[in-house]
């Protein structure tokens, strides 16, 4: 029977989970609204964290299930699906807000999100018409 692991331990990990999306948030954030100009990789997160990277990637791994990558990139997309359905901005200004070139960033969301940005943004609009139009009546 393994020794079970003691609740100091735990804990300290859950902070780590805990820390660790805090600063996915704030980084974001900072693209958002221009504080940032390029996207942080996993290895900074870990060293605004003062852990190792491989330590950062394995207590995610171990509690969540999940790589760091995993929470990064779901972030960056509901980040970016809120640009989409929010902002009028073009789809190429959205992109280099999230230091995306263009085409990687139509590749990125489609991957994630099933649909190119474009039509991710006219669907939302739709919808949010639709939405309007069923309120007014």
């Amino acid at each position: 029977m393994p020794t079970p692991i003691p609740k100091k331990i735990l804990a300290r990990q859950h902070e780590i989970v805990a820390d660790f999306l805090r600063e996915i948030d704030r980084h974001l954030a900072d693209l958002e609204v221009g504080r940032a100009t390029e996207m942080l990789e996993i290895r900074d997160l870990a060293d605004r964290l003062h852990i190792h990277p491989t330590h950062l990637s394995n207590t995610l791994k171990l509690v969540t299930g999940h790589a760091p990558c995993y929470f990064f990139e779901a972030r960056i997309l509901e980040l970016a699906q809120r640009l989409l359905r929010d902002s009028p901005a073009p789809v190429a200004d959205i992109a280099a807000r999230l230091t995306y070139d263009p085409s990687n960033f139509t590749k990125f969301f489609k991957r994630f999100a099933g649909l190119t940005p474009k039509q991710y943004r006219e669907a939302e609009w739709a919808r949010q018409r639709q939405e309007a139009e069923t309120v007014t009546i």
